[in-house]
């Protein structure tokens, strides 16, 4: 059955190491080398965790596919990823032919229809995963390595990515699917706003219109366009390979030109261009409810961004964790405000956005938004203290690991080192330059990119008298004002 992951899988940031690589049906965990003579967990007072050295290797295929090749033999299995600049932002003038391209791969090969590929998989004891986003298309193989698996896995994963034959049963399937999903997201003040966020920081751009489309362009989508954009996306000159696992290199060099070979022909895509700064400024969606949805956003970074790891340990202290950030602190700690309240840069090929997302009771969403922009014009204008910026390092530097525990994070890592052309060294680098970071170094870098008075800002709620926000106190209330609405 076919797995998607939804969330879009990060390079490293501050804020989302355990949220790397998700929706993989298997969880393994490499084990790493052991600590010599370990009685204690005492023992490892001041020592940094240890974490996987990598090997990255690269090469290109005759085709022109990029390959990431990662070689570990601790367990006797691989994953292989493959990702295309073929995301929404590739959809031009028929918005959702991304996703739907994307979510008809595994639906039928020659020979054999979706029933036939899941059993297939699922025989060989190997797992098939995809997703579409804005900027890219993932297709994911994970396979016992022994060549009897190994082989068979291999073959069907090619037919399923390189000549999928978009069967008429399946399209209609899947396009009744998302058009029960955009009904229900009439009644989501928080996709809504996010889709209108979006419009507003980017407008012509190709990263303003939903990832999914919308009901108008999905219905009239056919597979003639399905196949028209799989030959121009899905080329094998628009594909990164990554691969690890149980192998030779000559066996990733083997498996990456059979995979290279079996898609369509093709050059890499041309390269997202720079978007035109938005006018700030407030929209609100009138919905009926108790609660308003609160999006604040302005244009972030692109992923390649020198100041990356500045940001990312910057944002962590802002808002960018859970509990002890100062937005949480001020917004649901102090005053009970809000569920949650969280920030984040979400960098891509163009310049992703920088968010700030909560939501909070409707009667007070106005002092609250006050209240969210003046504690990240404070923030600009005073920078974090060292108190925060050591325990942010500290943090970093104890869930560091996580980003190589296993062969599923590092392959994912590997996705997007490639597909976004940084250096094979970039987790060290971003290591060692985070934990580097001197307070006026984390302040310049978030002055460079932040301004509180450009904020785009969408809220979704109803129209109601405003009340005065309750005062600050370090006695928390016990749970806080108005519920979780999604």
């Amino acid at each position: 059955m076919n797995k998607r992951n939804q969330p879009r899988f990060a390079l490293l940031g501050a804020a989302l190491l355990a949220a790397l690589v998700t929706g993989q049906a298997v969880a393994e965990t490499a084990a790493p080398a052991p600590l010599d003579n370990l009685q204690t967990l005492k023992e490892l007072d001041g020592k940094a965790p240890s974490h996987r050295s990598l090997d990255i290797q690269t090469w290109r295929t005759a085709q022109g596919s990029k390959v990431m090749f990662v070689e570990a033999h601790q367990l006797p299995m691989f994953d292989m990823r493959l990702t295309f600049a073929a995301g929404s932002s590739q959809d031009q003038k028929t918005p959702g032919i991304a996703l739907l391209t994307n979510a008809m791969l595994n639906e039928g090969v020659a020979g054999k229809n979706v029933e036939a590929i899941a059993q297939g998989f699922e025989g060989l004891g190997a797992d098939f995963s995809n997703g579409a986003y804005r900027d890219m298309a993932v297709a994911s193989l994970r396979s016992l390595s022994a060549s009897d698996k190994r082989e068979p896995a291999l073959k069907l994963f090619a037919d399923v990515v390189g000549k999928p034959t978009f069967p008429a049963d399946s399209m209609a399937r899947i396009k009744n699917q998302l058009l029960a999903s955009f009904q229900y997201q009439k009644q989501s003040p928080g996709k809504l706003a996010g889709n209108e966020l979006f419009s507003r920081l980017y407008g012509d751009h190709p990263y303003a219109h939903p990832s999914d489309g919308d009901a108008k362009s999905i219905t009239a989508i056919n597979a003639q366009q399905l196949r028209a954009f799989h030959n121009r996306a899905y080329a094998a000159g628009n594909a990164v390979i990554a691969i690890v696992g149980d192998l030779s290199r000559d066996e990733a060099e083997k498996i990456a030109e059979q995979v290279s070979s079996a898609l369509p022909k093709g050059p890499a895509l041309a390269l997202m261009p720079a978007p035109q700064a938005p006018k700030p400024g407030l929209t609100h969606i009138e919905f009926p409810s108790k609660q308003t949805t609160m999006l604040l956003a302005e244009l972030g970074i692109t992923r390649d961004d020198p100041d990356y790891a500045a940001l990312s340990l910057g944002n962590q202290i802002l808002g960018g964790g859970t509990f002890g950030t100062r937005l949480m602190s001020e917004v649901r700690e102090k005053r009970g405000l809000t569920y949650g309240i969280y920030s984040g840069f979400t960098p891509m090929q163009a310049r992703g956005p920088f968010s700030i997302s909560l939501q909070t009771r409707a009667e007070l969403s106005e002092g609250t938004l006050k209240l969210v922009q003046d504690i990240l014009r404070d923030y600009l204008k005073t920078g974090p203290t060292q108190q925060e910026l050591d325990a942010a390092k500290r943090e970093l530097a104890g869930s560091f690991p996580l980003s190589t525990a296993s062969n599923s994070s590092i392959v994912g890592q590997l996705g997007a080192i490639g597909f976004y052309n940084l250096p094979l060294s970039f987790l060290e680098d971003f290591m060692q330059q985070s934990q580097n970071l001197t307070i006026e170094q984390v302040k310049d870098a978030l002055n460079r990119h932040l301004d509180a008075d450009k904020l785009v800002i969408v809220t979704a709620g109803p129209t109601v008298a405003q009340k005065p926000l309750p005062p600050p106190t370090d006695k928390p209330q016990e749970q806080p004002m108005g519920v979780p609405e999604h």
